[in-house]
């Protein structure tokens, strides 16, 4: 079996989906379709733009789904699709391109979505007053209880499950900073800031959630060709109506990478896909599941390689 994942925020570089656009006329029309939907060239900051505009949430979320769009444009052009597939997932933002190329939301949705989504959880905490951090050498249950000791009446939790010895947290600075102090007195690796403009996955995106919540309820979601193996509960799900909740509830609640790992494995799938920019899902997937087999689509030669 098979599951086809799309990566999330981190993994955007200037440059990405252009050797696609290039060589496959499908790859192409995403960006063009992309860059109507948003009224703007998002592909002209992509390909040739500076990597501090392009990393700006509000373009790094519908940059990074464009550029899986596009690779998996390129993939059905070759005679591969979703039919190949048995599940898909994606981390955070990369839920909304899973989506997108299971059948359930519009290319053109999707864009806005993400670019909706990627303002509003900039704008949900001011600049400074919110942090993430990775703490690495630790499981969930350690990092989940150092986050809830550090937090001291602000916000501080466990907000990305990515892989059994990586975990984000996030929340308010100062109890974020305090939590990466205990964890590495608590036996942690290293422990590391991360250069993110918002404290995403916590409690204080609530006011991004509530954005979501109207825009998704005017958006139309269909069933995925396939289940997707949503974020928040680690678990598949086809039910439109289910989806537009968990999407949601993805704003403030944790990610949770790991289980959704350990579930496909279960479930019977020993291919893992990874589509889009960057090779972040594929290391992850490789430290829960050591014995899967993982495959990156990013370029038109990682696709010539699979038709070999």
């Amino acid at each position: 079996m098979r599951a086809f994942v799309f990566p999330g925020q981190g993994a955007q570089v200037v440059g990405m989906g252009r050797e696609l656009a290039e060589a496959y006329p499908a790859a192409r029309a995403v960006f063009a379709e992309v860059d109507e939907a948003l009224g703007e060239s998002l592909s002209e900051l992509i390909w040739n733009g500076d990597i501090e505009t392009l990393t700006l949430t509000q373009n790094a979320q519908p940059a990074l789904m464009a550029t899986s769009l596009a690779a998996f444009r390129a993939l059905e052009a070759e005679g591969f699709g979703i039919a190949d597939a048995d599940f898909v997932a994606g981390h955070s933002l990369g839920e909304y391109s899973a989506l997108c190329a299971a059948g359930a939301l519009s290319l053109a949705d999707t864009a806005r979505l993400l670019r909706l989504r990627g303002q509003a959880m900039q704008e949900a905490v001011p600049v400074g007053q919110g942090a993430m951090a990775a703490i690495l050498g630790l499981d969930f249950a350690a990092v989940d209880q150092i986050a809830r000791d550090a937090a001291e009446g602000e916000v501080c939790q466990a907000a990305n499950d990515n892989d059994p010895a990586q975990v984000v947290i996030s929340g308010h600075k100062p109890a974020v900073e305090r939590a990466a102090a205990l964890a590495k007195e608590r036996g942690a690796k290293r422990a590391l800031m991360l250069p993110v403009s918002a404290p995403f996955h916590s409690a204080l995106m609530q006011p991004a959630a509530a954005v979501m919540a109207e825009a998704l309820a005017a958006v139309e979601i269909a069933a995925p060709a396939v289940p997707l193996v949503a974020n928040v509960r680690a678990e598949p799900v086809s039910e439109p109506g289910a989806i537009r909740r968990l999407l949601v509830e993805q704003v403030t609640g944790a990610v949770r990478w790991r289980e959704s790992v350990e579930f496909l494995v279960g479930a019977g799938v020993t291919e893992f896909w990874e589509i889009g920019a960057g090779k972040a899902l594929s290391g992850m997937i490789k430290r829960i599941a050591r014995e899967a087999v993982v495959k990156n689509i990013g370029v038109p030669g990682d696709i010539a390689a699979l038709k070999a």
